[in-house]
């Protein structure tokens, strides 16, 4: 635990582990006394959420990195044995036409495909690394069926906007570590056509669609969402209208304190406080990133490139969705919306970067301190 206390991504998530309690508890507070008759029902289970997520965040910063290069895939085939069960009659649970949490004891529910979207760059990255290590020896038919198979579980359940970060992340990956550009486009090509398909084909993708393009032809159903949105964010202006005091989460913006949580933000601290959060965000993705420029080895370099462009892509594709940017997709915003699968997988994701970037650090000096010692030895 001392060891990351110096990270700068950590501080980076303390700040937004603090800004989302704040968060909860602003958005959803009318909303919990009219549901549950507690006004801090959501905000207590949150608290408990971070707290536990905490746990999980300083346990994966004390492992050695080492086992994380060995073994780091085991958490990839968990979500897959996770994923799996959401289909188990009595285990999975069915919110809202969707298969996909775990049921859990004290009424708590997992996501499994959460755990199965920050794991993914660990499954890269024993891939990429797989010469000369235990990994070699499994067929390379199995590795494609585990990277494959996830895919259609998503679809099944359905998830397709891990679907769809999990896919570009996938091609990112590749593209930067040198496959070919005719094996890019022939894939671009399939995915393209698939993606079409999978939207244009099913009613409510596609009616997320048509009311993304004119939201204001249904403002009252289709395009309800985004123009409450919208307003929102009009509201808080410069400097917001202050915490605590919006409107739009007054039962007029669906889902305030999950995946809309960030138009509330923007109605109550206003485009500062908004401009703020993303200087957050933006520098983890940097940080991300520099890491990958900095990692000796091809694990380390996917490791940290998957990460930022998973935690990248799910800012991205809410803050999108919120401004009126991209259709309508259930995804929650980072660390903000309430949700304990979410935040504890995302405390995982961000332990492992720590993790990463104290290695790196530390890697010199025993490089230096082993040829001090062997140079005395001489």
């Amino acid at each position: 635990m001392t060891r990351s206390l110096t990270s700068s991504i950590l501080l980076s998530v303390i700040a937004l582990m603090g800004i989302g309690l704040v968060q909860v508890y602003s958005s959803s507070f009318i909303f919990a006394i009219e549901s549950f008759g507690d006004g801090l029902f959501f905000f207590k289970r949150q608290l408990f959420f971070v707290l536990l997520s905490a746990v999980g965040l300083f346990c994966v910063t004390a492992i050695p990195f080492r086992w994380i290069e060995k073994w780091g895939v085991l958490l990839w085939l968990a979500a897959i044995v996770g994923m799996i069960l959401t289909f188990v009659p009595g285990v999975g649970v069915r919110v809202g036409g969707a298969l996909r949490w775990l049921s859990l004891p004290g009424g708590f529910r997992f996501e499994p495909s959460e755990l199965l979207k920050i794991s993914y760059p660990l499954f890269l990255a024993a891939f990429v690394n797989r010469r000369g290590t235990w990994l070699e020896r499994v067929p390379m038919i199995v590795f494609l069926g585990l990277l494959v198979g996830p895919f259609f579980l998503l679809l099944k359940q359905p998830d397709f906007g891990t679907f769809a970060i999990l896919v570009c992340v996938g091609f990112a990956i590749l593209f930067a570590f040198g496959l070919r550009w005719k094996w890019i486009a022939a894939g671009s090509a399939i995915v393209a056509t698939a993606f079409y398909f999978l939207v244009m084909t099913v009613p409510y993708r596609k009616a997320r669609i048509l009311s993304f393009l004119d939201p204001w032809a249904d403002p009252e159903q289709k395009g309800f969402q985004v123009i409450q949105s919208l307003l929102s964010f009009h509201s808080g202006g410069l400097t917001g209208v202050g915490l605590g005091q919006g409107q739009g989460k007054l039962f007029f913006l669906p889902e305030a304190h999950t995946d809309f949580t960030l138009a509330v933000l923007g109605e109550e601290m206003g485009f500062l406080g908004f401009g703020v959060l993303l200087l957050i965000y933006g520098f983890i993705i940097f940080r991300c990133f520099q890491l990958t420029m900095r990692a000796e080895n091809n694990f380390s370099k996917v490791l940290a490139l998957g990460c930022g462009l998973v935690f990248g892509l799910s800012v991205f594709i809410n803050a999108g969705v919120i401004m009126g940017l991209l259709p309508t997709k259930g995804l929650t915003l980072p660390f903000l919306s309430y949700g304990g699968s979410s935040l504890f997988c995302l405390s995982l994701m961000m332990g492992l970067l720590i993790n990463l970037e104290v290695h790196q650090r530390e890697e010199p000096l025993q490089e230096k301190l082993r040829s001090i010692v062997t140079g005395s030895g001489r």
